[in-house]
């Protein structure tokens, strides 16, 4: 069974759990690497600062009981935008319906607080998640996103609400 809990800034220990396991098992998918949220960017206050970003809603997702995933949604780039972000499975819970629920979530989000349009950013060659986006109605518009370390952009996708 999958079950949702919506984070605040208190559950920042929670959320450090995650984000440190997603940031090791899958660099390749986040603009953040490891490093930077170890050593001194692993501080109390920057992880609750990350929770309380206004604007923002973050949940993590339990399978059988256990910690198997997380996404985030922040306030996009213009009004009516919000940007879906940071969003992971563990291994051990892929192929099980955990990103869908996690997709589903921060959809609903958006949608309550009447966002128009739905938009990412995923990483060039991660084809699990641009599958995963694709079937919950995303667009590929290309690499108009961030520049990343290996000087690669990402990719944005949109889904209009």
């Amino acid at each position: 069974m999958i079950e949702l809990r919506v984070l605040t800034a208190d559950d920042w220990p929670r959320w450090r759990e995650l984000r440190l396991a997603a940031l090791a098992e899958a660099p390749y998918a986040f603009g953040s690497r490891l490093a930077d949220w170890q050593g001194e960017g692993d501080r109390e206050e920057r992880w609750r600062s990350r929770l309380g970003i206004p604007g923002s809603w973050h949940v993590v997702a339990a399978l059988d009981g256990k910690p198997a995933g997380m996404a985030g949604g922040v306030p996009g780039p213009r009004d009516g935008v919000v940007e879906l972000i940071s969003l992971w499975v563990g291994k051990e819970a892929r192929g099980r319906g955990v990103g869908d629920r996690l997709v589903q979530a921060v959809e609903q989000w958006a949608a309550q607080g009447r966002a128009e349009v739905l938009q990412l950013a995923v990483t060039p060659g991660n084809t699990h998640a641009r599958a995963l986006y694709r079937r919950h109605g995303f667009e590929d518009i290309g690499p108009l996103g961030d520049v990343l370390p290996d000087g690669r952009r990402e990719h944005l996708m949109t889904k209009r609400l």
